[in-house]
């Protein structure tokens, strides 16, 4: 080949790519279609249930069941009042279980409830705990343990898991609730008039073992927090339950919980703390009715006195209303004066002084 030849198809192939490179630079034409499906993949290892986080809860353990037989045992658990009060929105807070629970993710307390529930639940495990959430043993997380502002003295209770608890067991009413009033409605200053429902409401403990009831000052009593707050982990989750996955979902404590820190304990009446205290009740009880601001039923329940012997509403004293109140305040705890011995002690001493 001559060098002419080669010089041409030199020149010929320098063309070309300068042509097939401008070629290339244009714009990306369609997408073509998808091609046919590729074979089938080896199949993956069979999951099997230790892979599934359910597991972490249900399982061959009674982890589950334990803690719901103990539950069935305890008022939470077989008690009847949320099919009397769950559809009533100033009980379904509490008394409603699916209410509570999304009353607490609401961030709302018992007071600020519109309706009732429908279909109320009892306090089970959702109530309390964040259940199905996460599908892990995360779920046992508590749905709250943030300080709680009680309602009616405004007070803070701040008891780790136990706060969880105070979110119900607090005063609804005080003293105060039941100032006198004449006929036309206005308050009639330093007179309270007794009613059936003389009293906190159920489950005072919160009020108690801060000492925080409204007595306190027409008793000339400083309320003051118990021990059983201020030094007990958890408050009423570390007497009541024990903690830990062993904690007893029946709600009652046990002598050996207690003896955890009364070392010499064999019975709550701890060095007759008990006894004595419930002697101390009586000669209330016996001075309320002495005093005509109770009367004894043939089966030994007691009534208020409501009415005078002109049939007009009673009207008492401030040191006389708080001594009534003390009485029904003691029901309404239920503790026999534990929760906060110091308080109880001081308010009875008080009730029997003012009667006399």
């Amino acid at each position: 080949m001559n060098f002419k030849k080669m010089l041409v198809i030199v020149g010929v192939l320098v063309l070309a790519s300068v042509v097939f490179t401008a070629c290339g630079t244009g714009p990306q034409g369609p997408e073509g279609p998808a091609g046919p499906a590729g074979p089938q993949g080896e199949p993956g290892p069979a999951a099997v249930a230790a892979d599934l986080s359910c597991t972490e809860c249900h399982n061959d353990t009674a982890l589950i069941t334990s803690k719901k037989a103990n539950w069935q045992e305890s008022l939470h658990g077989k008690g009847t009042a949320f099919v009397e009060e769950g559809g009533n929105n100033r009980c379904a807070f509490c008394h409603s279980g699916a209410t509570f629970s999304q009353a607490v993710a609401d961030g709302k307390n018992f007071s600020e409830i519109e309706s009732g529930d429908a279909n109320p639940t009892h306090q089970d495990c959702r109530t309390c705990h964040q259940i199905h959430v996460t599908y892990t043993g995360e779920d046992w997380a508590l749905e709250t343990d943030a300080p709680v502002t009680t309602v009616t003295s405004g007070a803070t209770f701040d008891g780790g898991a136990g706060n969880l608890c105070a979110n119900c067991h607090q005063a609804r009413r005080y003293l105060a609730n039941f100032a006198s009033k004449d006929a036309s409605g206005n308050l009639i200053e330093g007179k309270y008039t007794p009613t059936a429902r003389f009293n906190t409401h159920y489950s005072v403990q919160v009020d108690t073992l801060l000492g925080t009831v409204d007595v306190n000052e027409a008793l000339g009593v400083e309320g003051k927090p118990a021990a059983h707050y201020e030094k007990v982990e958890d408050s009423c989750v570390g007497c009541h339950m024990g903690g830990g996955e062993t904690a007893n979902h029946r709600f009652l404590p046990q002598v050996a919980t207690c003896a955890e820190c009364h070392t010499d304990a064999e019975s709550f009446d701890i060095d007759g703390a008990v006894t004595e205290f419930e002697e101390k009740v009586a000669a209330l009880h016996d001075a309320l009715i002495a005093k005509g601001l109770m009367t004894e039923n043939a089966d030994g329940t007691v009534a208020n006195v409501l009415t005078d012997a002109a049939g007009n509403p009673v009207q008492l004293d401030p040191p006389q209303a708080a001594a009534l109140f003390v009485y029904h305040l003691i029901e309404e705890d239920g503790s026999d004066g534990i929760h906060n011995p110091a308080y109880f002690n001081a308010l009875v001493d008080a009730s029997l002084e003012a009667l006399k």
